[in-house]
């Protein structure tokens, strides 16, 4: 059986270029961590690490199990608030984000919990229960490629809602970032990150 690689298999949902542009997201499983405050805090990193010690400890099993192989999807944050107002104008503190890694559809309830009990045994962060897996559809939206340091987002923000108003789009207030680049190993200044920006 092939291993499945769901950013080769949807490379339409992950198209971004230097230049906003539109596109159409349809209903896909994620697993997901939500929280609240500024990116970068412990609580984030903890959570971080939870989703990805949650996907990687679901696939291993799967694997082990004779159920199928497949690639671990990037890291998306979306960030949103619980008002009308635009994320640029709350302090970050406030944001609601919600972590989120694309896995394949045949994954299954039971995984999800076999791999927290698992997890929590071993003393890895009690943050592992707080993983869940959801459908979500981001539906139209405006995506950019950003390359450079997270803290310049806002230009790139601020084109794509200068290219909203130019369309008579209305923006819903959140927006999402796909982690192209591991920021460990690549310098501020050359991170790739897909910025994704949901419209009605």
């Amino acid at each position: 059986m092939d291993k499945i690689d769901l950013f080769k298999l949807h490379k339409a949902d992950y198209i971004a270029s230097k230049e906003p542009i539109l596109n159409e997201i349809t209903m896909a499983n994620y697993l997901v961590i939500n929280g609240i405050g500024a990116p970068g805090e412990a609580s984030f990193e903890d959570a971080i690490n939870a989703l990805y010690a949650m996907a990687y400890t679901i696939k291993m099993t799967r694997k082990k199990q004779n159920k199928g192989d497949y690639v671990i999807c990037k890291l998306e944050a979306r960030y949103f608030c619980g008002s009308e107002q635009c994320l640029s104008e709350i302090d970050k503190t406030l944001w609601h984000w919600q972590l989120m890694i694309r896995t394949p559809s045949h994954v299954e309830m039971t995984d999800l919990k076999q791999a927290a009990k698992a997890l929590f045994e071993k003393g890895k962060t009690p943050s592992v229960n707080k993983v869940m897996m959801i459908e979500h559809e981001f539906g139209p939206c405006i995506q950019m490629l950003h390359i450079g340091a997270y803290e310049d987002e806002y230009l790139s923000i601020k084109q794509m809602s200068a290219f909203a108003v130019e369309n008579n789009l209305s923006a819903l207030g959140e927006h999402c970032e796909i982690h192209i680049s591991d920021p460990r190993r690549i310098p501020p200044e050359r991170l790739k990150t897909i910025l994704r920006m949901t419209i009605v």
